[in-house]
Parts: structure tokens; C-alpha cells; sequence
């Protein structure tokens, strides 16, 4: 059924190779394009993944880029490495970006307290009249700083609708105390940002980001022009769960991108093209060391895992970080969502980068295979991020 199945999606699958005819790993050794792909295909089919979409940067530039499957079906139309596809949590990452050049340029202060951030009470504005009437009453919410919410210590649940029994976001801790993953505290940033600045926040990042960089493809909310050629999200069974049209802006993850377009994205990051040299050492210093045995762990006693410690597993501003393994430092972001599970990490010390942009559920379970084989990483993570067979099965059963 797998040979069938590589046999069937080859045709849907299409290559991109920039100059070189070999990939570097990060052992320094090389894999040919020819085996990435034959290894990628087989790989992506037996797991099921609907469609998919593989960068590799080697020396701070795009090496080589693969395209697998189909972004729409009935009729079955190619996945390619322009695809728009939904970002999902990689938006933060990002996101934290386009904040820290608003730092270096002296537009925001990530150290200045929430509360001081807007001239008005946050429960006069429509957007947070009802969900913060809570934390407004709580006296953390005076500690609360930018940096803390990019650092993913501010206190708050991931998902308002997850906060119990009324969804308006409470303090589960001491702003700053520890680590616990929030998109929610992400959205207060940004809507800080949109109100400073007097527009919305797929303007501010149109203009920043995308369009300087020629990231075409990308953008906070959906766009007519991504009509030719966005992913509709397949489910664990391969069938239609969504089309892919983002509303509204959202810093926790409403981003929409291709491979490619973060291809672009981490040249000009690697470049110094996006800021200098000093505010991305910030970005990447550690705020909070993580000893979780995995990635959302809601309190601080979650039992410590083993991986966390041995890659000297931390959060910097908006990025993931692994500070201590044997291939150097590094910088990550994932993304999961229905229908979309995505990938992407950095090393800075030969500026070396693998992205993974998939529309299925199926996708984080070609992850491990692929980072291993393709790129020769073998320090990510993988049970805190939850990539596992096991991890992965487990999780399913508690949605």
C-alpha cells in the first residue's frame, strides 16, 4: 500500500532545488536532493499526510525546497513551496519579530507594565471590555510586562475558551514565575502595539515584514490574491476539515505562509535584514529555562522531563530555544492546528534551518523521521514537543 501510495503521489509532488545538489546535516555530512526526496515521499505517504511542504537552509540560505501532495481534492490539485498554507503557532514566533524591531527602532517598550501601556483602563476598550474584566481586578496585573507574555511566563491560560467556567482570562501565577505556553497573553501585546500604533496588525506587519522581505504569500489575514494557490486542512482520515481563509489578525496564530516565504524570512534574519545584530542576541537570550517533560504543562510541578535538561531547553522572546547541544545553539517555533502541523528550527552556528509546513493532523508524525534523516537532528525535543507516536496518540485522546 506505501509503494501504491508514493507511487500515486508522485506525480503531485514537485522539487525546488536552489544551487546545491546536496543538503548539509548538521553533522556535517550530506544527503542528495535525490534521497531527501525519495526518503520525504515515502515518509510523508506512509504517515498519511495530506500535503506538505520541506525547506532546508544551509549557510544562511535556502539549499533546497520539496513540495508533496495535494493542497485541495476532488479535484486533486498540487501541493507547492508558494502554497499558502495556515501558520498556526509559528505566527508568534514571528510575530515576536516584527516586536523586537519595534523595539530597536525605540517604538515599545517590552519592559513597561501592561497597565501602562494604553491611556485607558484595558475595560474600556470593546476588545477586552468583558474577558479582562478579571485580571484588571487582580494586583498582577501591575507586574505583567511585554516581555513576559513573549517569554510565555505571564500567568495566563493558552486559550481564553479554555478558562473556566466564563472564559474571561485569570492569573494561574506570579507573572513571571515560570513558564506556562499562552497565546492569549501574545493578543495583549498585540493589541497594545495596534492601539500605539493606530492600525491593525496585518497592516503593521504587511509594511514591517512581508512586503520588504517579498513574502507574497504571507500575511495576518486571508488575501484574495492566495486564491490560485492556498491548502485546504485534511483531517487524521484525510478528509476535507477546512478551507484556509484566516480572521481576524491574531498574534497567537492566524498567520497564513508558505515554505518558502519563511525560507525568505530567516535569510533576511540570519542577514541582519530585519534588525541588527544586538536586538536579535536579544530575542534569543533566555528568559525562562523549561525542566517540563512537555510543552504544555500548565503548572510548575509538572514532572520534569529528562530532554528539557540535556538541551539546555529555554524560551527566549516569542522563539523556543535549545542552548546546549552538540550541533550549538538553536531557535525553534511550531505550529499546531486542525488540519495544519508545522515545523520549523534554526541553528545559528552555521546557519542551518529546516521548515515543515503540512495541511493534516497527520503531519507531526513524519516530523521526527524527517528533522533525523533529511537534516541530521537529533537534539529536538521530542517527546516535550510532543512528536511522538505515543505522545501524539495520547494527546488525540483527550480532545
Amino acid at each position: 500500500m506505501i509503494a501504491r501510495a508514493v507511487l500515486s503521489l508522485a506525480v503531485l509532488s514537485t522539487a525546488v532545488v536552489a544551487s546545491a545538489q546536496n543538503i548539509r546535516k548538521l553533522d556535517g555530512s550530506h544527503v542528495s536532493v535525490a534521497e531527501a526526496e525519495q526518503f520525504a515521499a515515502k515518509t510523508l505517504a506512509a504517515n498519511h499526510v495530506t500535503g506538505a511542504q520541506i525547506v532546508v537552509v544551509n549557510d544562511g540560505k535556502v539549499a533546497w525546497s520539496y513540495a508533496y501532495g495535494s493542497r485541495r481534492k476532488n479535484p486533486d490539485l498540487p501541493m507547492t513551496t508558494n502554497t499558502t498554507t495556515w501558520a498556526a503557532s509559528i505566527t508568534k514566533a514571528v510575530f515576536a519579530t516584527y516586536v523586537m524591531q519595534l523595539v530597536q527602532q525605540g517604538k515599545f517598550d517590552p519592559d513597561k507594565p501592561m497597565p501602562q501601556q494604553l491611556p485607558k483602563p484595558w475595560t474600556e476598550y470593546d476588545a477586552y471590555k468583558d474577558s479582562a474584566s478579571e485580571i484588571l481586578k487582580d494586583p498582577r496585573w501591575a507586574k505583567l510586562t511585554p516581555r513576559m507574555c513573549l517569554s510565555h511566563t505571564g500567568g495566563l491560560v493558552n486559550i481564553a475558551w479554555m478558562q473556566e467556567p466564563d472564559k474571561k482570562l485569570r492569573f494561574h501565577f506570579e507573572p513571571g514565575d515560570h513558564y506556562s505556553y499562552s497565546g492569549e497573553c501574545l493578543n495583549l501585546v498585540q493589541f497594545a502595539i495596534e492601539q500605539q500604533q493606530g492600525k491593525s496588525l496585518d497592516i503593521l506587519m504587511q509594511d514591517a515584514i512581508f512586503g520588504p522581505l517579498q513574502m507574497t504569500r504571507t500575511s495576518e489575514i486571508y488575501q484574495a490574491r492566495f486564491a490560485e494557490d492556498v491548502a485546504d486542512r485534511f483531517d487524521k482520515d484525510e478528509k476535507f476539515r477546512s478551507q484556509t481563509k484566516r480572521f481576524p489578525a491574531r498574534a497567537s496564530g492566524n498567520m497564513t505562509t508558505s515554505a518558502a516565504d519563511l525560507g525568505r524570512f530567516v535569510e533576511a534574519l540570519f542577514a541582519g535584514k530585519i534588525f541588527d545584530a544586538a536586538t536579535q542576541k536579544k530575542m534569543w537570550t533566555p528568559q525562562v529555562q523549561i525542566h517540563t517533560l512537555h510543552q504544555f504543562a500548565l503548572a510548575k510541578d509538572e514532572p520534569e522531563g529528562m530532554e528539557a535538561r540535556q538541551v539546555g531547553l529555554a524560551y527566549g522572546l516569542g522563539w523556543g530555544l535549545l542552548t546546549k547541544t552538540k550541533f550549538g545553539p538553536a531557535f525553534f517555533k511550531e505550529g499546531h492546528g486542525d488540519g495544519a502541523q508545522n515545523y520549523m528550527v534554526c541553528f545559528t552556528r552555521r546557519k542551518d534551518c529546516m521548515i515543515l509546513l503540512t495541511n493534516s493532523d497527520n503531519g507531526e508524525f513524519a516530523f521526527q523521521p524527517l528533522l533525523e534523516t533529511i537534516f541530521g537532528d537529533t537534539v529536538t525535543p521530542w517527546e516535550w514537543e510532543m512528536y511522538t507516536t505515543s505522545a501524539i496518540e495520547a494527546a488525540r485522546k483527550v480532545q
